[in-house]
């Protein structure tokens, strides 16, 4: 079995804890053959640390590059679509980060790249991979009818769950002048995304591209795309959000929030008559965490019955690598495409307009 040469552009905490360590594990599937980041210190330490020689601090030169068949990207989101771009332009395959890019525009020059390039691109929405979440897929189909859904996810933040169990690497070597020319493109890039909001809806914004997207792909998938929203707050400066998303005959109502407490509470509900099914997510940064399918549900409208069900041990990295791998050597088009993600900044734009 050929192994698939892959470049790295972004060598933060994301690759570092998760991608780093699940391509080493599928080292029969993958290897890694260079590194870039704008920080020379992480290349540097990274690249030392997991044996990795080719090294650059330009992404033009490492999507060039013979030895490299596909790309990951793990930069911060406002230079996703340039990567992306550059990467197709010199034919290699990617996997992306979620969010993909950060406007329409975006998303369509990519899609008529991608088209044009033949290339297999796909986002890194990894929650959709896991194992109990496709056997809930599985039995979400098979409901004769769906009453209610729920998508909650209110956690802690990143730092309180990586700093007791790991150890990140962080730039200390990076100009001012670089930092706030990427503050500048990403406040740009929402603007032209959401037009000019007040501050807090922007912040919702980029809690909706960042931690929702994972959340509002997997209800696409689970339950089909919503007729529309019907209604979506925000409150805490952006930090808390709701929304009622219409299916006619039912609505999915949705949660979000950040807050101080180092717990990891997300998951996905769907209310039949006879039957619920529950999809409960942990944190991504330990990796192997369960991720557990609930099936509460009773034959004879007397009983109930429910089922805890976990379907052996892995991570969600692992499974979302091992469908790339399957995506590139048979030419398949990834569940989580380029033009799948565009459904997810169509609603993060209605949810949007209802919060102004």
């Amino acid at each position: 079995m050929a192994r698939l040469r892959i470049g790295i552009v972004g060598c933060g905490e994301v690759t570092q804890l998760l991608h780093l360590p699940t391509l080493n594990q599928l080292g029969d599937l993958f290897e890694v053959t260079a590194l870039c980041d704008v920080s020379q210190s992480v290349l540097n330490q990274v690249g030392d640390a997991w044996g990795v020689k080719k090294r650059l601090s330009d992404y033009h030169e490492l999507v060039t590059l013979d030895t490299v068949d596909a790309v990951l990207i793990a930069t911060p989101n406002a230079y996703h679509a340039q990567t992306v771009l550059a990467a197709i332009d010199a034919g290699k395959h990617i996997l992306i980060e979620k969010p993909m890019c950060m406007t329409l525009a975006e998303n369509d020059a990519i899609i008529a790249a991608q088209e044009k390039a033949g290339v297999i691109i796909q986002v890194g929405t990894m929650r959709r991979y896991a194992p109990a979440f496709i056997e809930a897929c599985r039995l979400v189909a098979e409901m004769p009818e769906i009453r209610l859904a729920r998508v909650h996810d209110v956690i802690g933040s990143n730092a309180q769950f990586i700093d007791p169990t790991s150890k990140v690497i962080r730039a200390d070597d990076i100009p001012p002048s670089v930092i706030q020319s990427s503050k500048a493109l990403e406040l740009s890039k929402i603007q032209e995304a959401i037009g000019d909001v007040p501050d807090d809806v922007q912040s919702a914004y980029k809690i909706l591209l960042g931690l929702s997207t994972h959340d509002i792909s997997a209800m696409r998938e689970l339950i089909g795309m919503p007729q529309r929203v019907l209604n979506a707050t925000q409150r805490q400066g952006g930090l808390y959000q709701t929304a009622t998303f219409d299916y006619g005959d039912f609505v999915c109502l949705f949660e979000t929030g950040i807050d101080n407490i180092p717990r990891f509470d997300a998951f996905l509900e769907v209310y039949g008559r006879d039957q619920v099914v529950r999809v409960d997510y942990n944190t991504p940064y330990v990796r192997n965490l369960p991720i557990r399918l609930t099936v509460t549900k009773t034959t004879d409208s007397k009983n109930t019955i429910q089922e805890v069900i976990h379907p052996g041990w892995g991570d969600a990295f692992v499974e979302e690598w091992r469908a790339f791998y399957d995506n590139v050597t048979q030419k398949r088009i990834p569940k989580s495409s380029p033009a799948d993600f565009r459904h997810d900044l169509d609603l993060f734009q209605q949810m949007i307009q209802a919060m102004v």
